[in-house]
């Protein structure tokens, strides 16, 4: 009966999710511009909770806990504080001029845009293609972290490629009939729902073992390093050089960077920017102290399992640690519906399009769109049954990927001088660099390219200047093309 009400739970969720599909999909226009921004329409409550969501993933939910409870609460003012006030920073620097040049333009991805400002289809290609490339392990990283909730939750009664199948289906059906506006208002259903459970969580295991101060004290009694910043398993010059690349990468996410086009206004944007450190904060605080607290608790974590469904599972009743996973599937599937989405219009405005089929219809487009999204989720869900390293190597390595396209485009945003030489070096060269790095690790190659330096500094943060440098270096000494053109990026609102 506890099992049969546990998958309840979670199914009765994802049912409710592809219903709010079904409904979006009755009054959406068959239009790909209306599939992939929803005619650029979202207000401010709707475009921060579809932003918040479609961030919060399984990162947050399981592989967030995990990291505290294995180095230390410290990592809250990472994703919490510092993560939090970067993005809403690189929220306006970035985001609020794609949105003036996107809405005098039309642009709907950020490989269109910077492919029109320097009149290349090869760069609007590489971008889109490096998007793909580092899209693809995150969106693995839903399912991998769906098919580990439900053997948490079950048990192991339902496997984990049953769980990862389940999440896999329901986010195909979901996005092939929803399209940004059903995305958009699921996400603000799944954000709220998120929020809600994992602070009834921590209330809940708070007071089952005594309060904050009992809570605290216990979890610093095990682990006495837990109580000071780089006490835990990283140096500082590791936390915060990875608080840098999260921040910036998550601006070149493509379900991310495609909401700076979504916004019906500026002043929707700058209301929603503002407000962003305050949501995430509220988010993190709890799941994050939940992973770290469960280090004093009577429990035992299996090794390789999560943490946040043992602690559930010990301290709340069946119905509600499995109300907890279906808040930790909605976080999921927020994700992967927006990641598919977005790696679609990629795909299908700067490769096919312009490369294979430039008098393609706009109908035809969304549902090239849409068949992309299936191959895709397929691909990423065969992946992800050999469990290439854990939630948090995986989100991590596709992270650091795209806050190497960062510095170009803000380049090309703000300097009239970068060239589109400079842009193909500053984006190709340290992505090849990034990309012999992580297959070093994958193959097992001896000797392997290290992640980190001297002090335990990421090494993309160190390929992260390599790429403003080569983007700024070849610029001055390359003449700017005559397909290009500075004055589409000159906007008024500047």
């Amino acid at each position: 009966m506890t099992l049969g009400l546990s998958l309840g739970v979670v199914v009765g969720y994802l049912l409710f999710a592809l219903a709010v599909g079904l409904v979006a999909y009755r009054v959406s226009e068959a239009t790909a511009e209306d599939y992939y921004l929803a005619n650029r329409s979202i207000g401010t409550v709707v475009l921060l909770f579809t932003t918040f969501a479609t961030l919060l993933s399984a990162f947050t939910f399981f592989g967030g806990p995990n990291l505290a409870f294995a180095a230390g609460p410290e990592w809250l003012i990472v994703m919490g504080t510092l993560d939090g006030v970067l993005f809403a920073v690189l929220w306006y620097a970035i985001g609020y001029k794609q949105w003036l040049i996107g809405d005098r333009h039309g642009y709907v991805t950020l490989g269109e845009m910077l492919g029109d400002r320097f009149g290349s289809v090869g760069l609007r290609a590489l971008v889109a293609g490096v998007s793909l490339l580092w899209l693809f392990p995150y969106v693995m990283l839903q399912q991998m972290g769906a098919g580990e909730a439900l053997v948490g939750l079950t048990g192991g009664i339902v496997p984990y490629w049953g769980g990862a199948a389940l999440v896999t289906a329901f986010m195909i059906l979901y996005v092939v009939l929803a399209g940004m506006r059903g995305v958009a208002w699921t996400d603000t259903v799944q954000g709220l729902f998120m929020l809600s459970v994992v602070w009834v969580a921590a209330v809940w295991v708070v007071s089952a073992v005594g309060g904050v101060g009992a809570a605290t004290g216990a979890m610093l009694d095990a682990r006495p390093d837990f109580g000071s910043f780089g006490g835990g398993l990283y140096s500082p010059g590791f936390i915060v050089s990875t608080a840098i690349t999260i921040a910036f990468g998550v601006t070149m996410f493509p379900q991310i960077n495609q909401r700076f086009f979504v916004a019906k206004s500026g002043e929707t944007l700058k209301r929603s920017f503002a407000l962003w450190p305050v949501l995430v904060l509220l988010l993190f605080l709890p799941a994050f102290m939940l992973g770290a607290w469960a280090v004093g608790m009577p429990v035992e974590v299996p090794e390789g399992a999560n943490v946040l469904p043992v602690v559930l599972n010990e301290y709340t009743p069946a119905w509600f640690a499995a109300l907890v996973i279906a808040g930790a599937m909605a976080a999921m599937m927020s994700s992967s519906d927006s990641m598919l989405l977005s790696g679609s219009s990629y795909f299908t405005r700067d490769v096919y399009r312009p490369v294979i089929n430039a008098d393609a219809s706009e109908r035809r487009e969304a549902w090239i769109a849409r068949i992309g999204v299936a191959a895709f989720a397929l691909a990423a869900f065969v992946a992800s049954l050999f469990r290439p390293g854990t939630l948090i190597e995986v989100g991590d390595t596709a992270f650091s990927g795209f806050a190497l396209l960062a510095l170009p485009v803000i380049c090309a945003l703000y300097w009239d001088r970068t060239t589109r030489s400079g842009m193909i070096a500053g984006v190709l060269v340290p992505q090849v660099a990034y990309l012999a790095v992580v297959l070093s690790a994958v193959v097992g190659a001896v000797p392997t390219l290290p992640r980190t330096v001297a002090g335990g500094w990421d090494v993309a943060l160190g390929l992260m200047v390599l790429s403003a440098l080569l983007t700024v270096g070849v610029s001055l000494v390359t003449a700017p093309t005559a397909e290009g053109d500075a004055s589409r990026f000159a906007v008024a609102g500047d």
